[in-house]
């Protein structure tokens, strides 16, 4: 393969940056596809995000993946030309330029009903139920609705989050208001067939306060979280009778995978990339 041009110039940006593993994930699907890339992290300073995407378009830079904290701030970047995800999520994970124009989408949905469809579980007709109502909520809510759930439930701890969020998103998407609802996380009730953990409560090592009765028989329990073992909201769900276990690591491959065909055109194989990166996670 030849070496990349210096225009081929694609990058994750954020703050802290260096734990992030975009760069392994694209140069793999440009292995896949025969397309040479050069894919580097950028360190942007928390008071100079928008410097520092300008000069990397300037400098030739093709795509860039937006991680913490900056998703908001790309999101406002791009706020001319936005996909409905992203409009709808408030929140940008990639950035292009086209007709010398700035374009913004949110893939994190994407790569995750890419990961579920893997495992073998079907959204449509089924009661899901969203534990969180920050941005990694707000970023999956739209395509979730799209694989025609037969109802999707927001639970956080503060109800008026997740009650904000309700409100918002019936405003850009009328026609799925009465598919979604929203409510505390200690008010939670019913068994439900997919249960997506999109709070920080793993990152702590803590649990969620949940119900015991929650997962329906063959129930998946997702964690957008991952890690070599799995999380403790995973060890919970096991407890608690889910099914199907999942961290987020497929969804980060997904989104991924998401990105570079928006950028290149041609969608690279998840399977392969996702397997070396467990094997990366299991001896680190």
């Amino acid at each position: 393969m030849t070496s990349a041009a210096p225009e081929n110039r694609y990058a994750v940006i954020g703050n802290p940056i260096e734990h992030s593993r975009s760069p392994f994930i694209h140069q793999q699907f440009g292995r896949q596809t025969g397309i040479a890339l050069h894919y580097e992290r950028i360190l942007a300073p928390l008071d100079d995000f928008t410097g520092t995407v300008e000069q990397f378009f300037a400098g030739g830079g093709r795509g860039l993946n937006v991680t913490l904290p900056f998703k908001e701030a790309a999101c406002a970047l791009a706020a001319e030309h936005l996909s409905d995800r992203a409009q709808l999520a408030g929140a940008v994970n990639t950035l292009w330029m086209a007709g010398g124009r700035l374009h913004g989408c949110n893939t994190d949905g994407v790569g995750l009903l890419s990961d579920i469809r893997r495992l073998g579980v079907t959204l449509a007709g089924r009661k899901v139920l969203l534990l969180g109502a920050g941005g990694a909520a707000k970023g999956v809510l739209l395509p979730l609705l799209q694989a025609r759930c037969a109802q999707l439930h927001i639970a956080n701890r503060s109800a008026e989050r997740a009650h904000e969020l309700h409100k918002r998103t019936i405003s850009l998407a009328p026609r799925r208001a009465e598919r979604l609802s929203a409510g505390a996380l200690d008010a939670i009730a019913g068994q439900w067939d997919v249960v997506i953990n999109a709070t920080s409560s793993s990152l702590g090592g803590g649990t969620l306060n949940l119900p015991d009765t929650l997962y329906a028989p063959g129930a998946l329990a997702y964690d957008m979280m991952y890690g070599a073992q799995d999380t403790p909201f995973l060890r919970q769900a096991r407890a608690h009778g889910a099914s199907v276990l999942a961290d987020g690591l497929g969804m980060l491959v997904g989104q991924a995978a998401a990105s570079f065909a928006i950028w290149h055109r041609v969608q690279p194989k998840i399977e392969p990339v996702l397997a070396a990166l467990r094997q990366q996670l299991q001896h680190t």
